[in-house]
């Protein structure tokens, strides 16, 4: 047997289980989008036939149960015994930041009808703070959809920007001053403006609003706990 025929046969004989399964239909999700996700797209980024792949996942929708499983498991849990803004800034900052690797799972987190272990302790645990902290139930709920809503729409609002992180400096600054450069500076004298003296700052970097921002939304938070 030839040195690439053995190499061949040892990744077959990797054993495939369900943790193997979701870590590459992850994979495939954040490369190409969850579009491009089939079990066939699977198999093949895995090296095995389909049929294979329903010995560790009962279909598609167990498969997407997983993934949010998945993660959800990697955003920082809030301490149920700590201060309820401390511990829930550091949960928004780590679920921006992966939610950022993986903006496919933004439209599924709250989708699913049979949420694995990891998404039921998460959400257990941001229940868990609010109430040690004196929330209601009520409150409760009201506080989550508030931090929520901001977190995931900042996620999608970066994601949608003709650059990223990788792209500061000049290269934002251009594509900045690329997409103003057909507006009517007359009709349009704030916009202008705006654009101009700041969003086309070779400094500026979007990003660096999510934290300002999450302040005056905790600060929100912190009124309803007051009422």
């Amino acid at each position: 047997m030839s040195g690439s025929d053995a190499g061949r046969g040892s990744r077959r004989a990797e054993p495939l289980d369900r943790d193997r399964v979701l870590a590459a239909a992850v994979a495939l999700a954040d490369a190409d989008g969850l579009g491009a996700l089939t079990m066939r797209s699977l198999a093949e980024a895995l090296g095995v036939k389909p049929m294979s792949l329903y010995r560790h996942i009962e279909g598609k929708e167990d498969l997407l149960d997983g993934m949010v499983d998945l993660v959800f498991g990697a955003i920082e849990l809030p301490r149920v015994d700590g201060r309820w803004r401390d511990e829930l800034r550091r949960r928004a900052v780590s679920a921006r930041t992966v939610l950022a690797r993986h903006p496919w799972a933004l439209g599924l987190l709250d989708s699913r009808t049979t949420p694995g272990a990891a998404t039921l302790q998460h959400h257990d645990a941001v229940v868990g703070v609010l109430v040690n902290n004196g929330f209601s139930l009520a409150m409760t709920a009201r506080a989550y959809t508030i931090i929520d809503a901001y977190v995931y729409g900042f996620v999608l609002q970066e994601a949608a920007l003709p650059f990223d992180d990788a792209e500061a400096g000049e290269d934002a600054t251009g594509a900045v001053e690329s997409a103003m450069a057909g507006l009517d500076r007359e009709r349009y004298p704030y916009l202008s403006a705006f654009a101009a003296g700041h969003l086309a700052r070779a400094d500026y970097d979007f990003g660096e609003e999510f934290e300002p921002g999450l302040e005056l939304v905790l600060d929100a938070v912190a009124a309803l706990g007051e009422g």
